[in-house]
């Protein structure tokens, strides 16, 4: 990405202009200015500078809008002064079938009719007030699209003439699953624009800018957009998905965990569809979509360790285990737990830590825990035992565990037990949301 890219970035999403003369101005609107906003807007560390953490997330694949400030030039609030809302598509892409088109943008238009008074109809000829077309560069609107990836799509806000309209480049490769760009994902999004959303700084809302599938089946939207567009137009009458999925507080006072792994040095900390990264160096921990990374895996995970002499991560949900090195998924996984020398009844691992100086992996599993020498790949002899017996304090079940310097940490609901290895003992009891300094 040189000099020239991610000028073009900055003046693409955050409204970095410039002088007459071609010349960049100085002050509130130089360039280390507008990286300051955009790594605030995504909670990345705020430095004015071009660090490798923001180069990374200025190449992946987004919605055309800009992030802050005004819609370019649109005054703020827009929403449509109706209910009743027209919709046209003008042309197709080629990538897949014209009903698999149709069928994207209808579902898209419900994921918003679902939860608020807006109807959304169809029609074939004239002027609707969503026009929607595929375009490629420059396609008439002066917000010209830049090939494949980088901006897949922008929207306008409720209003006359473009207003409402929805563009999507078609050098893009679209598709209805994981290849290319989710259409139906893309278009839920940029409909949230036509019907007067901005962009979102939740990274589990679909209004987020930054394209991430999440998974074939089941689309539910999230809280904050549902908040957001209730904002606008209230609520429906009848909402068939009433539980949206809410992005989880670190701080929560009552904060569970799910799982919780190192990976190379960083500690990945699962909790729902998402997990926080712990990078020594970070102070702030990142949270984003477990699918922004893995595609292919669950969205929830109940167990995780990593083995480093192998570098791998093993991730456990049900009675599938999946093996990762680094972000790829080793071939021949997923397989099943039973393979590893469980018992072929047992149904799920709640916990798993690899203890480095012993070699062996220890498995959590409701009142009983195993213990699976890595070298050998056998299940050593004498388990399951009993947690109380030889971890006395920490109760009878185990959400997540993780060890470090020579301590063991066991979350269990909204506490963690610091249990000393040397000592066989509970040093500290904790809360669970202390793991992020809170």
């Amino acid at each position: 990405m040189e000099k020239r890219t991610i000028m073009r970035y900055l003046q693409t999403h955050y409204a970095l202009r410039r002088n007459p003369a071609g010349l960049m101005r100085k002050s509130a609107n130089s360039v280390a200015a507008k990286l300051r906003e955009l790594q605030s807007f995504f909670g990345l560390k705020v430095t004015g500078e071009l660090n490798e953490e923001t180069y990374e997330l200025m190449q992946q694949p987004r919605c055309g809008v800009p992030d802050v400030g005004e819609y370019n030039f649109f005054p703020r609030k827009l929403k449509w002064s109706k209910n009743n809302l027209t919709y046209r598509i003008m042309n197709y892409t080629q990538d897949i079938t014209r009903a698999e088109v149709d069928r994207a943008f209808k579902k898209a238009f419900k994921v918003w009719s679902d939860v608020t008074p807006l109807n959304f109809t169809r029609i074939r000829s004239g002027t609707a007030d969503i026009m929607i077309s595929f375009g490629t560069k420059e396609h008439g609107d002066f917000y010209p699209f830049d090939g494949p990836s980088g901006l897949l799509a922008h929207a306008f806000p409720p209003g006359p003439n473009y207003g409402g309209d929805a563009h999507f480049d078609d050098d893009e490769t679209w598709s209805t699953d994981s290849r290319g760009y989710n259409l139906f994902l893309v278009a839920a999004h940029e409909f949230g624009h036509s019907l007067g959303l901005d962009h979102s700084r939740d990274p589990g809302a679909l209004m987020f800018p930054i394209y991430t599938y999440t998974g074939k089946t089941g689309f539910v939207l999230p809280d904050d957009d549902v908040q957001g567009i209730q904002a606008l137009y209230g609520p429906g009458d009848k909402d068939p998905n009433p539980k949206h999925p809410k992005t989880p507080e670190k701080c929560d006072a009552n904060l569970t965990l799910d799982a919780i792994t190192e990976l190379r040095g960083e500690l990945l900390i699962f909790k729902d569809r998402f997990f926080w990264r712990l990078h020594p160096q970070m102070v702030e921990p990142e949270l984003v979509l477990t699918k922004s990374f893995w595609p292919e895996l669950p969205n929830k995970f109940d167990a995780a360790y990593e083995n480093p002499i192998k570098d791998r991560v093993f991730v456990f949900k049900g009675r599938k285990v999946w093996a990762m090195n680094g972000y790829d998924i080793v071939a021949d996984y997923p397989k099943k737990i039973y393979e590893l020398g469980f018992p072929k009844e047992m149904k799920a691992i709640d916990a798993a830590v690899h203890i480095k100086d012993t070699g062996k992996t220890l498995f959590f599993t409701g009142d009983k825990y195993w213990s699976y020498d890595e070298e050998n790949q056998v299940m050593d002899e004498g388990y399951p035992r009993l947690i109380e017996e030889e971890f006395a304090g920490i109760g009878t079940r185990v959400d997540a565990v993780y060890q470090r310097n020579g301590y063991l940490y066991f979350f269990s609901g909204p506490l963690q037990f610091e249990y000393s290895i040397w000592s066989k003992r509970i040093v500290r009891v904790l809360h669970t949301n202390s793991i992020f300094w809170c």
